[in-house]
């Protein structure tokens, strides 16, 4: 049940629970669908005077992660979390990932019996499995072991709660996804960067990682301009290996927004996304979506707004004939307002004065 209709923020500050607690492996110096996820549901929270409370690596000493040093790994001294909780005395506790602080927070709720919410928002097995060589059903049974015990685990779409209920979790909300109309919108302008490119321009944005997949639409053979708006720690092999395709490097704010408007096609090639922000913050800027028919893409993309299909070529031409209207408009349908308050809906409360010390 939406607790807040699309586009209206007026109920957020009469929601409870009034004080969360939100644990995150996944925060700056990334910038991810995760991160920007969580940071606009605290920003939208805390205009409407809840308290929240971020758990995040850069609060600790930290690893670079192996194979991707932009993912800091924190490492805490046993009860380090579970104290911090304690003392923040919250009304409910969100553990967003499954990495070394979700995990140190799960062991303290467990221990003390407080109960706590998850999310799933990275199709964890297949992405540990890119960068492992391991089959992705090796990473299973540690995410079942890890959501079970949640009262509720928060899903963006129904192809992820499907499959989810496979594996056995059943306990799950819809916590849906929203763009900033303020910013993605099809008005914004052309980009001073496809000034002289060959069109159709096929635009990638997102991380530049062997989990999204990027190779497989950089083999395409559809005519025009390849262009990879994002940074990562695959950029300077493909920088090498597709001197045509053109690099932008990270953008932001308008430039971002230039860049989806002005652009012919936007095209999501990964497998291992939950949802895709970038796919409708596109859309809101009028631009058609290619991309595999796997779950996120599956749950977004329309025949009014993009193609689908296990060949990424044949996606990209078809989707160039969407449109552009139609896309603006179903991506200005999405809520930032409705998913916050989804969000909300989905805690467990409890009370804060009897969180036990860790």
């Amino acid at each position: 049940m939406l607790l807040v209709e699309p586009g209206g923020l007026a109920e957020l500050a009469e929601l409870p629970p009034k004080s969360i607690a939100i644990v995150t492996d996944a925060w700056y110096p990334q910038m991810n669908g995760v991160v920007r996820t969580l940071t606009t549901t605290c920003d939208i929270l805390r205009a409407h005077g809840h308290q929240v409370d971020m758990i995040t690596p850069d609060q600790y000493p930290s690893l670079p992660c192996p194979t991707y040093p932009e993912i800091r790994l924190a490492l805490t001294l046993p009860g380090t979390v579970g104290r911090r909780l304690s003392d923040l005395h919250p009304d409910a506790v969100h553990i967003a990932t499954e990495g070394p602080l979700g995990l140190a927070a799960r062991r303290y709720c467990m221990a003390k019996a407080v109960p706590f919410t998850t999310a799933y928002h990275t199709q964890f097995p297949d992405y540990v499995a890119r960068r492992t060589s391991l089959p992705s059903d090796a990473f299973w049974p540690y995410i079942r072991w890890f959501h079970r015990p949640a009262q509720r685990v928060m899903v963006a779409t129904e192809s992820i709660r499907e499959e989810l209920r496979e594996q056995g979790l059943t306990r799950l909300h819809h916590w849906g996804r929203g763009v900033d109309l303020k910013v993605f919108r099809a008005d914004v302008g052309s980009c001073p960067d496809y000034e002289g490119l060959e069109r159709p321009i096929q635009l990638y944005v997102g991380r530049v990682a062997v989990e999204k997949n990027i190779e497989a639409f950089l083999k395409t053979d559809q005519p025009g301009t390849k262009v990879i708006v994002g940074d990562g720690p695959a950029l300077s092999e493909l920088k090498a290996r597709y001197p045509d395709a053109v690099f932008l490097g990270k953008r932001g704010g308008d430039d971002l927004a230039r860049c989806y408007a002005d652009a012919d096609v936007f095209v999501f090639p990964s497998k291992t996304d939950t949802f895709g922000l970038v796919m409708i913050e596109a859309l809101a800027c009028g631009t058609p979506v290619a991309a595999h028919a796997v779950p996120g893409p599956r749950d977004i993309v329309t025949d009014r707004v993009g193609a689908l299909g296990d060949d990424l070529d044949r996606a990209i031409g078809a989707a160039l004939f969407c449109d552009r209207d139609d896309c603006a408009a179903y991506g200005a349908s999405f809520s930032w307002a409705a998913a916050t308050g989804q969000f909300l809906s989905g805690l467990v409360a409890f009370d804060s004065e009897e969180l036990p010390a860790a």
